[in-house]
């Protein structure tokens, strides 16, 4: 029998997050981003907008912190959404840029800090995640 040489688009399915639509609605209504976080700690996105409010003052180890957080949450709801450590993690699907920009803010704050490595595995990552994600998010 002859080899199958075609992608078995089974091996690594997209990764699609569900909706925080209590987040989103918290967000919209100006609540500041650490009490959308106290009342959603499982919010990958909650997480990487307070790693970014701390980036934007000049707190670059909470920014780290905060960012660290958000990456941990989000690969629990990868995990949660069936995702297997590998596989697209499509931007275009807005419920999953919470997890990828809580990669983005940790990769900025770990360059940040020197941390050795660390920046090159979350670029890695964001690109197998999802090519444009990357490029998205440093336009922001």
């Amino acid at each position: 029998m002859p080899e199958n040489l075609l992608p078995n688009p089974t091996a690594n399915p997209e990764t699609l997050l569900p909706a925080e639509p209590e987040v989103i609605a918290a967000l919209d209504a100006d609540a500041p981003v650490a009490s959308v976080v106290v009342s959603h700690p499982s919010s990958s996105l909650a997480w990487a907008l307070l790693a970014d409010e701390a980036w934007a003052r000049g707190a670059t180890l909470e920014s780290y912190a905060y960012a660290r957080v958000g990456y941990h949450r989000g690969l629990d709801a990868l995990r949660k959404a069936g995702w297997r450590g590998a596989g697209p993690v499509p931007w275009s699907h807005e419920p999953n840029r919470g997890v990828l920009r809580a990669l983005f803010a940790l990769r900025r704050a770990a360059e940040a800090i020197g941390e050795a490595g660390e920046p090159e595995r979350l670029t890695a990552f964001l690109d197998a995640s999802d090519p444009a994600a990357l490029p998205a998010l440093s336009a922001e």
